[in-house]
This record gives C-alpha cells, sequence and structure tokens, in this order.
C-alpha cells in the first residue's frame, strides 16, 4: 500500500506525540507514581508505534515498541519508575527526534539501530525480573494481557442513570444488554473508519446506548486500538459478535450479557408510567435511527448528544500566505478607493462615501479573521524548554528549576518559526552565566536550587516575552573592562557609558564575557544572534539586571509582520510612515524649548529629557523652510525615548509591509515600503535603530 499521501500527517502527528511526551516524562520524573501520566506515556508510545508500523518505519517502530513494552510494565506494578528508566527514556525520545528529522528532510529513517538505548531499556525492565524473557514468550504473556484487558474493559464504565433506565426498559421488554469490547489491527491506517463500520454493523440487531470512549473521541481517533460499546437487542450474542468480526482489520471482539442495577421503587413507578409512552414512539426512533445511518453516523451519536465533527483543520502556511497577499491588495485597494473619496475634485456622494465605509469594516474584518487564522500559541515553542533546562541542570552540576507562564499567548506563525533559537541562546545563558554553583547560592543565602521564569504575555499590539533568572545578575564593570581591553571602546568612551549602554555591549559580535569556552554557552556567538533575529522579526531586546540578584532579558514582538497601522508623515516632498506601537505622544514644541546637552539637542517633557532627532538629516531630506514651531513625534523602545521632528502630519492608515527586496537590505533605518491609495510609494521607519 502506498502511504506517502500520509506522509505529511505522521510528520505533524509524531511532532505532537513527542511534545508530549516530553513533558508528561519531565511530570513522570517529579511524580514516580501518578498512574495517570504514566497511562498517557504509555498511549503515545503505542499510537507512535502503531503509526510507525504503517508507514514502514521498522527502526521506529522497534524502539517505541520496547518503550511501551517497559511502561506496560511500570502499569502492572513490575517496574519502579527510576532515574535510570527516565534517562533511557529521554534518550529514546532524542532517538526518535533524529529518525523524524531524517524523516522530514528525506521521507526516510535512516540507518541507525539505536542498539545501545535497546540494549539499556530491556536491561531495566529484564533487571527487574530477575532475568532475560525470552521473545516468543515475552509476546504470548503480552497477547493474554491484552485479552485480559479487552475482557474487562466494559466492566470499567459505569452507565449513566438515563442509560440504566433505557436498558430496564429494553431488559422488560424481553431484550438484552450486551457488553462488547473491540481490539483494531495496529496496522490499521484509519482507525476511526473501521470503528465507524463496527456501529454499522451492530445498528441492524439492536441499539448502541454508550460507547466509551464516546463517539465524539472515536471520530477525532482520540482513542487506543480499542473501545467498548453496551448495546440493547433482541438478537443472540454470537450473532452480534460475528458480525463485528466481519470488518475487515478486527483483531479481537469479547462480550457478553450484562444486567442493570435495580432503580429505587420511586424510579421503577416512573419507569412503568413511561412504558406506554415509550411503545408509541419506537417507530419515530426507529425511523430516526434510519437517518442517523443514512449521514453515516453511527447509532451512538443519538446518545452522545454531540455532532460529530472535527473542530480543527491542519492548513499548508503557504495557502495562508496567498491568501493573506490577496487580503493585503484587497486593503490597498480600499485605501485608494478611501483616497478618491477624500478628494473634493472627485465629488463623491455621501453614498460612495458610506460604500466605502462598509468597504474598510469589512477588510478590516477580514484581515483580523486571516491574522487569527495566521495565529499560534507559543506553547509549541516553549514546550521544549523544561526538557532543555533539566539536561542544562545534569550537564552543568547545577541544581535549576524553569518556571513558565502565558503560553497560550498567541503570535504570528511566521514569529513562532523564528523565536524559537533566540529563546534558547537566552534560556541557556540564563541556566549557564545567570546561575550560580549550589554552594554559591548557599554561601550567599539564596535557595540551593536556581530558579529560571518566562512569562509571555501581549502588550497592546505586542507580545512581551521576558526570560528572568535569580542569579547572580551582570557585573556591569567586569563587561566595561572586558569591552575597553577588546579595543570595542576607549577608555574615554567608557567613562562616559550609562551601564545601559555597557550592557548592550553584550549583543556586539563575538563579544564574551566567558573566562572559559564551553558547548553550553560563552563562544560569544549567542547574544548578537539574537539580537540580528529579533530585530529582523521588527522587534526589541533589553536588559534589566541587578549584581547578585539575577537578569531579565525582555522581548518584544509585533502581533503580524504583514499589515500595521501606522502614522503617516511628511518630510519635504517624501511621505514615511512610522509604526503606531512605537508612538507614545505627538508634540508641537518650539524652538525656544530646546536645549542642548553634550552638543545634542533634547527637550523637557513632563520631567522626561528626550533627546531630537532630525530626520531629515538622517534620511538625507532636503529641509523645508525653517519655523518657530516644530511637529516631534515621540517615540518609545522600552525606557528608551526620542523624539522625531517631522514636516507634516497626514493621519492613521491601515499599511500593507511589502519587502524592499535584497538590493536595499543593508539599510537598517527602513523596515519596508508600502502603497499608498492614490499610488505613491511611501517607506517605512524602524524606529528600533533610531533609539
Amino acid at each position: 500500500m502506498d502511504v506517502s499521501q500520509y506522509l505529511e500527517i505522521f510528520i505533524d502527528e509524531t511532532k505532537e506525540h513527542l511534545e508530549s511526551l516530553n513533558t508528561q516524562v519531565l511530570e513522570l520524573e517529579k511524580d514516580p507514581n501518578n498512574s495517570e501520566t504514566i497511562n498517557e506515556i504509555f498511549r503515545a508510545a503505542h499510537s507512535l508505534k502503531g503509526m510507525a508500523g504503517t508507514m514502514g518505519y521498522k527502526r521506529m517502530q522497534r524502539l517505541t515498541h520496547d518503550m511501551e513494552n517497559a511502561f506496560s510494565e511500570v502499569r502492572s506494578g513490575k517496574l519502579e519508575v527510576s532515574a535510570d528508566l527516565i534517562d533511557i527514556v529521554f534518550q529514546c525520545l532524542d532517538a526518535l527526534e533524529e529518525y523524524l528529522t531524517c524523516i522530514t528532510e528525506t521521507a526516510d529513517e535512516g540507518t541507525n539501530e539505536n542498539e545501545a538505548i535497546i540494549a539499556r531499556i530491556d536491561a531495566v525492565v529484564n533487571g527487574k525480573s530477575g532475568k532475560a524473557k525470552p521473545a516468543a514468550p515475552a509476546e504470548e504473556v503480552k497477547e493474554e494481557a491484552k485479552k485480559a484487558k479487552l475482557e474487562n474493559d466494559y466492566h470499567n464504565v459505569e452507565l449513566k442513570d438515563f442509560e440504566q433506565n433505557a436498558a430496564r426498559q429494553a431488559i422488560r421488554k424481553g431484550m438484552h444488554l450486551y457488553g462488547i469490547t473491540v481490539q483494531i489491527e495496529e496496522t490499521c491506517i484509519l482507525k476511526s473508519a473501521r470503528a465507524f463500520l463496527v456501529f454499522k454493523n451492530v445498528e441492524p440487531f439492536g441499539e448502541v446506548i454508550r460507547s466509551e470512549p464516546g463517539v465524539q473521541d472515536i471520530e477525532d481517533e482520540k482513542f487506543d486500538w480499542d473501545f467498548s460499546m453496551f448495546v440493547v437487542s433482541k438478537e443472540p450474542l454470537d450473532k452480534i459478535l460475528r458480525a463485528v468480526r466481519n470488518v475487515s482489520e478486527i483483531r479481537e471482539v469479547v462480550g457478553e450479557e450484562l444486567e442493570v442495577p435495580a432503580s429505587d421503587e420511586q424510579e421503577e413507578k416512573k419507569d412503568d408510567a413511561m412504558v406506554a409512552v415509550e411503545e408509541k414512539t419506537v417507530e419515530l426512533k426507529e425511523t430516526s435511527a434510519k437517518q442517523t445511518s443514512q449521514k453515516a453516523q453511527p447509532a451512538a451519536q443519538a446518545a452522545g448528544g454531540k455532532p460529530v465533527v472535527n473542530r480543527s483543520v491542519r492548513v499548508d502556511l503557504d495557502k495562508l500566505d496567498v491568501l493573506m497577499n490577496l487580503v493585503s491588495e484587497l486593503i490597498t485597494a480600499k485605501n485608494g478607493i478611501v483616497s478618491v473619496s477624500d478628494s473634493e475634485k472627485s465629488g463623491a456622494t455621501q453614498a460612495i462615501r458610506e460604500q466605502v465605509e462598509y468597504l474598510e469594516s469589512i477588510t478590516t474584518n477580514l484581515h483580523e479573521s486571516v491574522m487569527k487564522v495566521r495565529m499560534m500559541p507559543i506553547e509549541s515553542v516553549v514546550s521544549r524548554f523544561p526538557r532543555m533546562i533539566r539536561d542544562l541542570s545534569k550537564k552543568l552540576g547545577k541544581k535549576m528549576e524553569l518556571y513558565m507562564s502565558g503560553e497560550d499567548t498567541e503570535l504570528d506563525r511566521t514569529v513562532i518559526d523564528e523565536i524559537g533559537d533566540p529563546l534558547m541562546h537566552i534560556l541557556r545563558n540564563a541556566a549557564d552565566h545567570g546561575l550560580e554553583s549550589e554552594e554559591e547560592r548557599i554561601e550567599r543565602g539564596k535557595p540551593a536550587t536556581g530558579s529560571i521564569f518566562l512569562d509571555a504575555y501581549q502588550d497592546g499590539n505586542n507580545v512581551v516575552i521576558e526570560v528572568r533568572d535569580d542569579g547572580k545578575g551582570i557585573d556591569v564593570e567586569r563587561v566595561r573592562e572586558k569591552a575597553i581591553d577588546k579595543g570595542t571602546i576607549t577608555r574615554e568612551q567608557a567613562a562616559n557609558m550609562e551601564d545601559k549602554e555597557i550592557i548592550d555591549l553584550l549583543f556586539r559580535p563575538s563579544f564574551s564575557t566567558a573566562e572559559k569556552i564551553s558547548d553550553v554557552s560563552g563562544r560569544g556567538v549567542g547574544l548578537d544572534v539574537v539580537k540580528t533575529k529579533i530585530e529582523g522579526l521588527g522587534g526589541d531586546i533589553e536588559v534589566r539586571t541587578a549584581l547578585g540578584e539575577g537578569s531579565t532579558f525582555i522581548i518584544r514582538l509585533p502581533l503580524t509582520l504583514a499589515i500595521i497601522q501606522a502614522l503617516m508623515v511628511t518630510l519635504g516632498d517624501e511621505k514615511y510612515a512610522i509604526p503606531l506601537s512605537t508612538i507614545q505622544t505627538i508634540e508641537d514644541i518650539t524652538m525656544a524649548d530646546i536645549k542642548y546637552v553634550r552638543g545634542k539637542e533634547v527637550i523637557n517633557l513632563r520631567d522626561n529629557v528626550i533627546p531630537i532627532i532630525r530626520l531629515n538629516e538622517i534620511l538625507d531630506v532636503e529641509k523645508t523652510e525653517e519655523t518657530q514651531n516644530l511637529i516631534v513625534v515621540i517615540i518609545q523602545k522600552g525606557d528608551k525615548k526620542a523624539g522625531l521632528v517631522v514636516d507634516q502630519l497626514i493621519g492613521q492608515q491601515e499599511i500593507v509591509i511589502k519587502s524592499l527586496g535584497k538590493h536595499l537590505n543593508n539599510n537598517k533605518l527602513l523596515s519596508g515600503a508600502t502603497i499608498l491609495g492614490d499610488g505613491e510609494v511611501a517607506l517605512i521607519l524602524d524606529v528600533n535603530t533610531l533609539l
């Protein structure tokens, strides 16, 4: 069978399972007796094994099979969760990540057998029982365990009151209540479709009053390879079991007749009173069942009462990009119509203006909807960091814990794909440079275990991600001396630089304060890459530190990279756009308000000294006539502020960001361009580079 068409689904689902497994194994390390976590790990390993087997990835299947065996022993109480087992399972997950990388790149799992890891798993599993188990008996034991599990599945389900009432009424009419558990072959590709065929084959013999798991979960394939159902029928059990076995790819079916506990006297009377009504509605029920069958849905849907519909759809990012481009063109067209309707010469009527306002409302809503489709929670990025910190803790010999909040904060998919590496660099720096050794922490009166915090939250049109630690902080004087020694700055410059300016030197290429180079950090290739990447995404990074208390890295990122709200201004004859999210206020000042500090122009605005930036000088735009009043746009990045002098204000506008192309990408003052309603091109200023 050609399964290549399922490769993309396999890759996506394997990633999800591996992320889940990393999280669950970390939880298990903290709470080794948590049976729910153990079951989750077993189910994920079981699912991965089935998926790998279906796709023909034998090495991956073998490794997940051994993981499943280990957790089967843990579930049965024959094997304890030990530090060795946790370490080996993490090695298994790393090996599975390697397989997945190979499959993603070449559609083949590679040739690494991972014999050493498999041998370690077998040693741990067999070590508990005192001797190695031969392969054949182990398989037989496993088969027996599966059979026993099948026979007990429906016994573990408690019918709800209304389901018990329905069963009692059916039994009074001479019908039987059967509990049936069905196991699907693990090589089956679409197990939910196979389960549906089972329901369809059972329907002619009676009514399914309950399924476990529920119909919705079965439809969404949120179940292992077996499921249970409760059927009321006049037919003998053997006949129904034969009908189920007639469905292909069914491995095992077991069932028996069940009894329903008697209800109290009041309920019995109530049931008897309802019998007549129930008999009259049998015909209606049968008609309803036929309609359900025609719609190709299991009869259990009526009992569950939930619509069988999957609430999420996987969409290729390229298709979303095409949709986004169409929305961008629509906004450009809308700006053109707005420009025409606002023109006095066009003689636009009130009706045209109303239609323009309606179009503006529609395009805004469409843009917001498309953006919501592109948004993803940052959980998909940060979920791998607890495992990374755990490994670093062991590697560096330091006790540390990672605390995360705001994982459900959403960002544009493009930003999500790029932000993982910068965050990883910052966390590794915090673990290596930030946190002290256990002995140092105890000497300083701190807890022996260091803490690293990763917090994400939305702030206006930006998402803020903070990474902080309770370590030793940044020694500003040491950075100052290192910079002088390297020739980065002169001693005179260093004397006039504030602490924040000194800390910013850490983001210079090849600048590191590490005494020794390690493979964790200290090669001087971390923070400069971080800053370049974040600024490339339209964001900025700021550092706050207190010696002996810790450091905080604050990253601000735009919610979207495609369409923004901007303030349109003019400089000479040219138009420019300033992103609205960076603007604090707009001030009208006089020349007399401008003072000089160290030869630079500043203004005192509400007790804040703010430097003035003459944009026409920076951008080499011809000056207009000098006037006594100046229009100053106050911009802000973190704690830094500056005032941009512009000639005129045009107004706020929704603009589409267009790339300047590879020939102009060396100009850091500009982040892109936009097409205005009248067809003119306006350049978009990157204010991060001005502060």
